[in-house]
């Protein structure tokens, strides 16, 4: 999540189109959505930490009851953490509502900005959408042919 103090959170996706987790299988990927909320949450997490508000860590789920649970993951523990409905004997804790609505605490988060590369673009209309899908089949039939030699 931090890197020497910039912040960032980094989630790597194989460049193999054939890889189980472009595939939907409720034996392996369960809640496959989870790291990305996963990570979202700890950049929100620091923001409230970085206001000075309370909450609790992200990764203490255990600690106020919550598991781990087959196909929905932490699922529960996420959305009570969202919504500061994490009962407690000192009543509801969690993310304050008000972290939706607030920049990051220092200017130092966007200092070390960069514009993605033009890989990354996304298509702005439908002659940009078709040269991706051709380009993204030609990729593949050529994956597919170094394979098989």
């Amino acid at each position: 999540m931090d890197y020497y103090g910039i912040g960032f959170s980094n989630v790597r996706l194989p460049n193999n189109s054939r890889s189980y987790i472009y595939k939907y299988d409720r034996r392996i990927n369960t809640f496959p959505e989870e790291v990305f909320l996963h990570e979202f949450l700890h950049s929100l997490e620091r923001n409230a930490e970085e206001y000075g508000y309370e909450r609790p860590e992200l990764h203490d789920y255990e600690k106020y009851g919550y598991k781990n649970e087959s196909l929905i993951g932490q699922k529960k523990w996420y959305t009570d953490y969202m919504n500061k409905n994490i009962n407690t004997t000192n009543g509801k804790i969690g993310l304050p509502q008000e972290i939706y609505t607030l920049k990051p605490a220092k200017s130092t988060n966007f200092e070390y900005s960069y514009q993605m590369k033009e890989v990354f673009k996304e298509p702005e209309n439908l002659i940009e959408e078709m040269k991706e899908i051709l380009n993204n089949l030609i990729n593949h039939f050529k994956e597919i042919r170094s394979e098989s030699f």
